[in-house]
């Protein structure tokens, strides 16, 4: 099993089930500590190259997913690997898409669509997942199979 995220770092955020997800924007440097072992890049554009295996999903700044069959399947891998990994979401800055990943991520994890938003605000960062559209999707980001 590997190491996983302090509690207490910069942006990481602790799901029900105990699973901890670290968030934040690449336009601020890489908080101290260990490494990611897998990442998933939320941007319009391809994340720069990391040191650890990576994902970029398409998803333009303000907006939603350009795929969300992809978005949903990237997120579910993403979930699944922070029980025995560290995982980290990050977008430029690492509120707005942020934010509305790891509010699937709590969807996935057991919070229900309509409180996943408030839990990201309450845990991760108050401003978190920036537009009605954003919020929308969580909402309709139900748990499916997993």
């Amino acid at each position: 099993m590997t190491e996983t995220w302090n509690p207490e770092g910069p942006g990481v955020l602790r799901l029900p089930s105990g699973r901890l997800v670290r968030g934040r924007g690449l336009r601020r440097p890489v908080p101290v500590g260990v490494e990611p072992t897998f990442g998933l890049y939320l941007l319009g554009k391809r994340p720069p190259e990391v040191a650890w295996e990576s994902r970029w999903l398409p998803w333009p700044d303000f907006r939603l997913p350009a795929d969300h069959t992809e978005a949903r399947e990237l997120l579910t891998e993403a979930w699944s690997r922070a029980a025995t990994e560290r995982v980290e979401l990050a977008c430029g800055g690492g509120r707005g898409r942020t934010g509305t990943g790891l509010a699937c991520l709590a969807v996935l994890d057991g919070v229900p669509p309509e409180d996943a938003v408030a839990y990201v605000r309450r845990h991760y960062d108050p401003h978190a997942v920036e537009t009605p559209w954003q919020r929308r999707y969580v909402r309709a980001f139900d748990q499916g199979p997993t």
